[in-house]
């Protein structure tokens, strides 16, 4: 007689294909540098310039946001499964990207096309690098804060939980980073103190509303 399979819930299947596109595509969109339009005003408050953020923080903040709500839903130890499971999504689209990348470019294909692509898919060992590590401790992090202060808080305050767990985890993902990526390339001083603004404001601004958003969607879907 064969022991049934639980079935798994329909919150955590959705939200782990979720998860795993989301990792996939941060690395893409970090391409692009924004303005963050008022915001960017506190750059020059405390001194360095106008904020601007890699629009793959976006991505990130969705990641930490589904790994909080995993947690919530399904407890720490499923959540860091979650993360430990997307380390499978972001190498194999490094390895898949420098093996693109290496291959021939078709001769008929246009010249800026393919030199745009190169620029936009290149990155070096340490970026790479940078990006596996800063993504598997920060995003533990962000699953041990947010555990931790729901345990402590008795489950109350989602929305303080996930904004704080967010903002450290985040500080932590730009420190390692910005650090392996380009430590000894420039000053990163500047970059450092931009970038952690930056991504604070948006983690406080952001997080909070969308922790209620997905964990209201995770609820309906296991009902359903």
């Amino acid at each position: 007689m064969t022991t049934p399979v639980p079935a798994i819930p329909r919150s955590l299947f959705a939200f782990s294909i979720f998860y795993g596109g989301m990792v996939c595509i941060a690395g893409v969109l970090g391409n692009k540098q924004v303005s963050l339009g008022p915001i960017s005003l506190l750059g020059p408050l405390v001194g360095i310039g106008p904020l601007a953020v890699e629009a793959g923080i976006f991505a990130f903040l969705l990641l930490v946001v589904v790994s909080s709500a995993v947690a919530e839903l399904h407890g720490r130890t499923t959540a860091n499964r979650l993360v430990q499971v997307g380390f499978v999504p972001l190498v194999a689209s490094i390895l898949l990207s420098v093996v693109v990348l290496a291959a021939p470019a078709a001769p008929e294909m246009e010249p800026a096309r393919r030199d745009a692509f190169a620029l936009m898919m290149g990155g070096t060992p340490r970026i790479w690098l940078g990006g596996i590590v800063a993504y598997g401790i920060s995003q533990t992090l962000n699953v041990t804060i947010f555990s931790w202060l729901k345990r402590n808080e008795r489950g109350g305050l989602l929305w303080l939980r996930a904004g704080i767990a967010s903002i450290l985890s985040q500080i932590v993902d730009t420190l390692l980073f910005v650090t392996i990526a380009f430590y000894g390339v420039f000053p990163i001083g500047a970059l450092l103190a931009g970038q952690m603004l930056a991504k604070v404001t948006l983690s406080a601004v952001l997080v909070p509303p969308l922790i209620y958003l997905v964990v209201g969607i995770g609820r309906r879907l296991d009902r359903g």
